[in-house]
């Protein structure tokens, strides 16, 4: 199965394998040498799956960093750029990505600035990263604890989606990449957040993601090639995640670790009570998103006014702002979003009261 988006081809499974490694056959002549970027759990996990998909992928060079979101920032960008020099990359190297969401960020991020751009391959082996992170061409880093505050627009060759990688995955995880699918339905597709509402929390693992996932990515990229770059539609992706990335943020600084999907599902659940009060979503509305978000994750509640001054701090940095206005992504109805909303800060707080 393959999809075809406005920038590149996204190929699932086996047929996946076989285009990458036909790719690399014919392309011998204009690669000269490929670089696999890692973390140690898809280094312990994911390597073994693909060098017994392509065994001469055995040669290559692999660059290993810590996994986690401390380590998506500019001196690890600096770290693999120093391995790359060492190691002879050239304009005519190719850098696979094989790992979650930081990986693909950090390696496409490191392929578009080394020697002013090298390709790359995404192979994402999470949830998170097959739904979200991967998909879009963007790339970037954080600066200090700001969310992907540096970073760069830039097209893999293609992206490869092997469903098998999730085996390896604790249910967190998962867990993590389903809030992102859970959003795409809510911002533009009522049907695929019903149909996501199906998943029962004890069986996650086997549940059947191939279809689900295809789904998911077809209603992101769909918006992407619409506004690749970010100057309008492509905005509503952002719901739950001008005060997800907050918390996201806020819990780094404490040095409490929060996955992304947690951080964003409670954004969600905040940004749906705003969008109640300021943009019509109906209260059914609201309440089937809470019942059905706060039943699958363990959302904290108990936030105090200092955290929520430290939150709104960290919105000012939001990418989204225009003239010093923090801009929400919010609901009209399930299926339906808009962009470019001004919530004044006694609406944020009340969010985190009710």
């Amino acid at each position: 199965m393959k999809m075809k988006t406005r920038g590149t081809f996204i190929y699932f499974n086996e047929e996946a394998y076989d285009m990458l490694k036909n790719y690399l056959l014919h392309q011998v002549d204009s690669i000269q040498n490929i670089f696999i970027l890692v973390d140690e759990k898809t280094y312990r996990h994911c390597i073994p799956i693909l060098f017994q998909k392509i065994d001469f992928l055995e040669k290559s060079n692999i660059i290993e960093i810590k996994s986690g979101e401390k380590e998506k920032n500019i001196y690890t960008c600096i770290q693999i750029c120093k391995h790359l020099e060492k190691f002879k990359a050239t304009r005519k190297s190719l850098i696979l990505n094989l790992g979650g969401g930081v990986i693909t960020d950090i390696g496409g991020f490191v392929a578009s600035i080394f020697k002013r751009g090298i390709r790359f391959v995404n192979i994402p082996t999470t949830l998170l990263g097959m739904v979200d992170a991967s998909i879009g061409y963007k790339t970037g880093v954080n600066l200090d604890s700001i969310k992907n505050e540096i970073g760069s627009f830039s097209v893999p060759e293609f992206l490869i989606i092997d469903t098998h990688f999730l085996k390896t995955l604790p249910n967190s995880e998962i867990f993590s990449g389903m809030a992102e699918m859970f959003k795409h339905g809510l911002i533009a597709d009522k049907s695929f957040w019903k149909q996501m509402n199906q998943i029962q929390k004890n069986i996650i693992h086997k549940h059947e993601w191939g279809q689900l996932i295809h789904k998911s990515i077809f209603i992101k990229q769909k918006i992407v090639d619409q506004d690749p770059k970010e100057k309008g539609l492509r905005k509503i992706l952002n719901f739950g995640h001008t005060i997800g990335h907050a918390l996201e943020s806020y819990f780094m600084n404490i040095n409490k670790k929060i996955l992304h999907g947690i951080a964003v599902t409670m954004g969600m659940i905040h940004e749906s009570w705003i969008s109640f009060k300021i943009n019509g979503l109906s209260i059914y509305d609201y309440k089937e998103i809470k019942s059905t978000l706060s039943a699958l994750y363990p959302i904290q509640n108990k936030i105090s006014d200092f955290e929520i001054q430290k939150l709104f701090l960290i919105m000012e940095h939001d990418k989204k702002n225009e003239k010093n206005q923090i801009q929400f992504s919010l609901l009209k109805e399930i299926g339906k979003c808009s962009y470019n909303c001004q919530v004044p800060y006694s609406l944020i707080k009340e969010s985190f009261l009710i």
